[in-house]
């Protein structure tokens, strides 16, 4: 079966490249595509599937997101898990990188009732992609919370690390024998800050002062307990890794003064550190720097306590290490600077806690998303900032990728710009030493893009919304992709010739 793309434009031909202009992938480096349940699965209340906390907003809420939209339906991938594999074929993927829906195998969210049919997807998509040699790399949650758990407090309940340590055992059990790439919890700030400290994702509590760091404390002890479950029942028997992934993007100071690299260090720690220093520090704990400003205002404020719990040592112990790699997802940087009033245009939410500047020059290109720019090297400024921050670890790559509007159709120039500087990068991250394993572009598929709606676009595939059957047409990326995944080889000088572009089925 082929996929034409009646445009007649451009193929990739990255032959008769010189050994000065090529950059090679190892054959180990893992290269693939990665998306999240409810953004692409649909069949939102079918075959016993029960409600999330996604369903719940856009239902009763629907004037949250952008368009009014849902995830009903999506991508509607529960019902095309052949087509989907398919895509994967096509560009040659050594990996896809997906999530479970918490709701669908346990409607409830509690491990009383597991949902066979639920379990047959996912059993289904698994096989599918280990027929053809596709790697797994499931994340047990990304977002989708069961509502009944919310309904009972969420992530600001400490029994949810119990309840997530349960529906743990429940997946390993099911999948693990053929799975051996796990991530436990995706991004961890999202959860935390966009969902109970702000009003940016389900389930929207605006909980400011106190809601963030409540969840994060208890997000990252249902972490260290379900990769514990793992590393103690089940590793030795199956053979697998387990980590988390952390949004990390790139902060670089504005000036070189003292004051902009301290206000820089000040918003990586409010960003990421918040989740990664307890897990990859030797001291483990959340940062010192910030306790020590959240206490302070906390005493200002009137508390009686600070709005940052603490560790219990034993608390400490379980979450410090509690991780095979560091997964990183990465789209963007900032420049910051002490003086707040620098910020010259919207840029992504922080704690209330800081106040530091943010600046985008102007001449970095700007996607259709207001937080995501191209810019310059910044996944090579992340990790070997990691690396030298957290002694060394492993990364994956999770999720990079860019937006376009859905008017773009199937021309995507500017995701392709953005692809070949990102893989440029992850290269110079190779050649630096960094023990990088893998690279996820983010998405396989247009999907549903929280409360942006379908405002936006990251597939390399399109997906026709407008049709029932959802049917999905490769861009112009997926082409550039597929022969970067086939030659593994990025040509700095490339530049592509005229023809028309082919995708044959399974190669």
């Amino acid at each position: 079966m082929k996929f034409f793309l009646a445009l007649g434009f451009l193929v990739v031909c990255c032959s008769a490249l010189s050994t000065k202009q090529q950059r090679r992938f190892p054959d180990d480096f893992l290269i693939g595509t990665a998306t999240a349940s409810y953004q692409i699965e649909g069949a939102w209340n079918e075959d016993g599937k029960g409600e999330n906390i996604w369903d719940y907003l856009t239902h009763n809420n629907p004037a949250a997101v952008k368009d009014g939209s849902t995830g009903d339906i999506a991508a509607n991938s529960y019902h095309n898990v052949e087509r989907d594999v398919e895509m994967m074929r096509e560009l040659g993927l050594d990996v896809y990188r997906f999530s479970l829906s918490w709701s669908r195998i346990l409607p409830s969210g509690f491990a009383n009732e597991i949902n066979e049919a639920g379990v047959d997807y996912y059993n289904r998509l698994i096989n599918e992609m280990l027929k053809y040699g596709i790697t797994p790399m499931i994340t047990l949650f990304h977002w989708d919370l069961p509502q009944k758990l919310q309904e009972l407090g969420g992530f600001a309940n400490p029994l949810a690390s119990i309840w997530f340590e349960d529906y743990a055992r429940v997946v390993y059990t099911n999948f693990g024998d053929r799975v051996k790439h796990w991530i436990t919890i995706n991004e961890p700030r999202e959860i935390c800050y966009e969902g109970y400290g702000s009003v940016h994702k389900a389930p929207i509590l605006n909980a400011t002062a106190i809601g963030t760091y409540l969840c994060a404390k208890n997000v990252l002890i249902a972490h260290a307990k379900a990769y514990h479950l793992y590393n103690n029942e089940f590793k030795d028997k199956q053979g697998g890794q387990c980590g988390i992934t952390i949004s990390a993007n790139s902060f670089r100071p504005f000036t070189d003064s003292e004051e902009d690299h301290a206000a820089t260090e000040l918003r990586r720690q409010a960003e990421f550190g918040l989740y990664a220093e307890p897990i990859f520090s030797e001291e483990g704990g959340f940062p010192k720097e910030l306790v020590e400003i959240v206490a302070e205002k906390s005493a200002k404020e009137g508390y009686p306590w600070s709005r940052i719990p603490e560790f219990t040592d034993e608390e400490r112990e379980l979450v410090r290490g509690a991780s095979d790699f560091f997964g990183v997802n990465h789209y963007t940087g900032f420049l910051v600077s002490a003086n707040e009033q620098i910020s010259d245009r919207p840029t992504i939410p922080i704690l209330p806690d800081i106040t530091v500047g943010n600046y985008i020059p102007p001449e970095w290109p700007q996607s259709a998303s207001y937080w995501l720019t191209l810019s310059p090297d910044s996944i090579y400024d992340t990790l070997t900032y990691l690396q030298k921050r957290y002694n060394d670890p492993i990364f994956y790559i999770t999720e990079n990728g860019w937006s376009s509007p859905p008017t773009n159709g199937l021309l995507d120039d500017d995701r392709i710009r953005y692809y070949r500087a990102a893989l440029e990068s992850v290269l110079d991250c190779l050649d630096a030493g960094i023990r990088l394993k893998g690279y996820m572009a983010w998405s396989l598929m247009d999907n549903f893009e929280w409360l942006e709606g379908y405002t936006e676009r990251f597939g390399l595939y399109e997906v026709d919304f407008s049709d029932p059957a959802r049917p999905r047409t490769p861009r112009k990326s997926a082409f550039v992709y597929k022969e970067i995944l086939r030659s593994r080889v990025i040509d700095h000088d490339y530049e592509p010739n005229t023809t028309v572009m082919t995708i044959d089925e399974g190669h």
